[in-house]
């Protein structure tokens, strides 16, 4: 019993690491399958981010 018990104890570990590992590789295929749209928001919100425009207007004092 208590070999029974050991056993069930050790495959109970090593699902939780294969649920991990599915669960990277179900996140990996969305992220190839949208790609491009991922890459386009990145670009997108990285261009207003460092928009050099609005950098100058937020540091520079407006004059009333």
């Amino acid at each position: 019993m208590r070999q029974l018990l050991g056993k069930l104890w050790r495959e109970e570990d090593a699902m939780g690491t294969v649920e991990m590992v599915i669960i990277v590789a179900v996140l990996v295929g969305v992220a190839l399958l949208f790609r491009s749209q991922i890459t386009n928001f990145v670009k997108e919100a990285t261009g207003k981010v460092f928009d050099p425009k609005i950098i100058d207007e937020s540091i520079t004092p407006k004059n009333p």
